[in-house]
């Protein structure tokens, strides 16, 4: 009975819809950054190499090795650098992007949180601290002429 009601409690205080809201934006944000990797950056880069696939590329360590009959005895041993490199230069991109993108967002909400930009509202605890700030200001000034 205690743990309904600890869950009922966690679900209710807005853990648990802070955490599914995160996880519908975070998939959201994944398709988002998924299509401009693919559907912007990387077909630019492709006419750059030409058809060159990177994922082929490998070291062979030891080629395979087949009988009389064409079946193999022993798999080819090789280091596949290509894929490690294609799936490193998708890392790259998809971490630029994420990271202009949050640079983008904090700009947005650095200039939302400034109480003296009037050109967007800044939200009401950011006003409501500047306004504390100013009477604490205002009292330490009054309490420095007093004595």
């Amino acid at each position: 009975m205690k743990l309904l009601k600890e869950f009922k409690e966690f679900a209710v205080k807005g853990n648990m819809m802070d955490m599914a809201i995160g996880i519908i934006i975070g998939a959201a944000f994944n398709k988002l950054v998924d299509v401009l990797v693919k559907q912007v950056f990387l077909p630019p880069l492709s006419l750059l190499v030409e058809g060159v696939n990177l994922s082929d590329k490998r070291i062979i360590l030891r080629h395979e090795v087949l009988n009389d009959a064409g079946k193999t005895i022993a798999d080819e041993v090789a280091i596949g650098y290509g894929a490690f490199s294609e799936a490193f230069l998708d890392f790259l991109i998809v971490g630029f992007t994420i990271f202009i993108i949050v640079k983008f967002l904090n700009r947005l909400r650095n200039k939302s949180q400034d109480p003296k930009n009037k050109t967007v509202s800044t939200p009401k605890d950011i006003e409501l601290l500047t306004k504390l700030t100013d009477l604490m200001e205002e009292q330490n000034t009054l309490m420095k002429k007093s004595k």
